[in-house]
Parts: C-alpha cells; sequence; structure tokens
C-alpha cells in the first residue's frame, strides 16, 4: 500500500495543488494527565492544516489522554496547548473527535442515519433544521464508509466492524477542520480499511488536519507525522526517521529480527496489536519494492495491514 495519509503524497496522487495555511494544534512544553497523576511531559507540536499525525505507542503510553486533551475532554497539567487558534474544546463545530469507546446496547430503536445526522448538531444549533447541504454530507459519509445500504437499520443490530464504520461516517459528515480518532481501524475489515484512508486522505486534500492514535504501525506509515509514546516522548519526525528498530524498541519493549540474509532490514514488533505481533519490513518503507517472497511471509495478503 503507498502511503496516502501526508499531503505531499496526496497532491502527488491526484494532481491536486492543495493549500492549507495555518495552524491546526500548536503545544509547548505540554503535559498530559489525570489531576496529579501525568502521564506525558514535555510535549511539543506544530500541526498545520492539512497535516497528519499518527500517534504510537502500547496501552497506557499515553496516546488517548493526549487526544482528550486535545479535544478538551482533559485540561493540560502544564505548558500550552493551541487547538484551531484557541483553548482545547473551544470550536466544536470545526473538530471531529472519533473516541475509542462507544455507547452499546442500544435500548431505542436509533438507526445509522440517526447517528451520522448527529455530526451536523453543532453547527446546526438547538432549533437549526437540516439543509440540503447538511443532507448531502450525511449521505456522502455513509457512502463513503461504505454502510449506505444500512442506513435505515436500527444501530442494535450491528456487528462491531458495522458500528466502527457509522462512527467513522459521522466524522466525515462533521466536515471538520480538525479531525481527531482514537484506533479507527480498530475492529474493522480489510475493505472497512481501505475505504477509511480513501476518505481521509480525501479530507486531508480537502485541507483539514487528521490526528490519529494507533497501535498499527503499518497505518503510521500513512502519515505526515509520527509521535512515538511510552509515557514519554520517544521520538517525533516523519515515518521514515521515526519508525527504526531502535526507536520502536523503546516505544514497544521487544524487537525480533528475522536472521535470515534475504529477508534483511525485516524484523518483528512483539506487541500484540490487532490479533498478533507487527511485521516490519523496511525495505518496503525505504523503497516501497516488492519482493517475490512476500506474499508467502504475509499471510494476510494486506501489505499495509499487518494483521
Amino acid at each position: 500500500m503507498t502511503a496516502r495519509l501526508s499531503l505531499a503524497s496526496v497532491a502527488a496522487a491526484t494532481g491536486a495543488v492543495v493549500e492549507a495555511p495555518g495552524t491546526a494544534i500548536e503545544a509547548r512544553g505540554l503535559a498530559v494527565g489525570y489531576g496529579r497523576d501525568v502521564v506525558v511531559r514535555d510535549i511539543h507540536l506544530d500541526l498545520r492544516a492539512g497535516g497528519s499525525l499518527a500517534l504510537v505507542g502500547t496501552n497506557g503510553s499515553g496516546k488517548s489522554t493526549l487526544i482528550k486533551t486535545l479535544v478538551g475532554l482533559l485540561p493540560p497539567a502544564d505548558g500550552s496547548v493551541s487547538v484551531l487558534g484557541t483553548a482545547p474544546g473551544a470550536e466544536p463545530r470545526r473538530l471531529a473527535y472519533h473516541s475509542q469507546f462507544h455507547a452499546s446496547g442500544y435500548v431505542l430503536p436509533i438507526r445509522v442515519i440517526d447517528v451520522v445526522r448527529m455530526a451536523r448538531y453543532p453547527a446546526l444549533g438547538l432549533v437549526g433544521r437540516m439543509d440540503d447541504h447538511d443532507h448531502e454530507l450525511v449521505a456522502a459519509g455513509m457512502a463513503r464508509m461504505g454502510i449506505s445500504h444500512l442506513a435505515r437499520e436500527p444501530m442494535r443490530n450491528l456487528s462491531g466492524g458495522q458500528l466502527q464504520r457509522v462512527y467513522l461516517a459521522q466524522v466525515l459528515a462533521r466536515e471538520a477542520d480538525l479531525i481527531v480518532v482514537d484506533e479507527p481501524t480498530a475492529g474493522i475489515d480489510a475493505g472497512g480499511r481501505e475505504l477509511y484512508l480513501d476518505a481521509f486522505a480525501a479530507e486531508l486534500a480537502r485541507g483539514a488536519a487528521i490526528v490519529t492514535a494507533t497501535h498499527d504501525i503499518a497505518e503510521a506509515v500513512e502519515y505526515g507525522q509520527v509521535l512515538l509514546l511510552a509515557r514519554r516522548v520517544v521520538a517525533l519526525g516523519p515515518g521514515s526517521e521515526v519508525l527504526t528498530p531502535d526507536r520502536l524498541m523503546e516505544t514497544f519493549g521487544i524487537l525480533i529480527h528475522d536472521p535470515h540474509a534475504e529477508h534483511a532490514g525485516r524484523f518483528t514488533v512483539a506487541e500484540i496489536a490487532h490479533g498478533g505481533p507487527q511485521t516490519i519490513d523496511t525495505r518496503r518503507r525505504d523503497g516501497d519494492e516488492d519482493h517475490p517472497d512476500d506474499a508467502a511471509d504475509d499471510p494476510g495478503g494486506d501489505a499495509g495491514g499487518l494483521g
């Protein structure tokens, strides 16, 4: 899979000239945590409009804590942070947030389309009515995540993967300037992951900025910047510079190098994500080349999915 979640790669793939002025997130000496329990300190970030950032680390590394701080659910423990030019959470109309956990066991027969329509509520206010543009955004969000046929289906009838697609469609229907998503591809199949990557690359081309938290190193490579977290900042920068064996060792704790000469540059991160350890092939990341033994070594058949 070729990288698609950086502004440069989107422009190269589409031939579009994308102008993305302005800063989406600026943090200086930011510390995040819960009350006096600081999880990560000394975070420095600059994310421009149209830029993408992947937060990578194990459970408890600080990814979700940082995301909750960026969207205004947690106050900064120290330092400063500006989101869309103001305090975190102060611009709900311009922000779309996909949390790691969602309500389950719906009692009322709320439908898929009802949930996706909720994306438009911040723009409409308490008494506003949806117009043609709002309806078009809702329909487009469902279509882009491949769930148009489920529009009238009660949420309680859906599988976990279908529910995840609904919430991602809701994010798309917000038409936000900043999209913040926590484990967006957890629980969805390969087809859903492809739809997600295509849809969110289009959001970048539109000029939105994207922040995602993920365990998936292959997904992180798709982003313009990668922030490795292990209850501290391990590294921040382009994936090609940050996702190295030494830094992944600091982040995840265990690496297994392939001793075979024909597999030089391949290693396994022994941190369980999406059902198994993740095998990283630096030959692909550096040159994006196909190798004759890759099909045999990748039983999933998805070069970008790693599990």
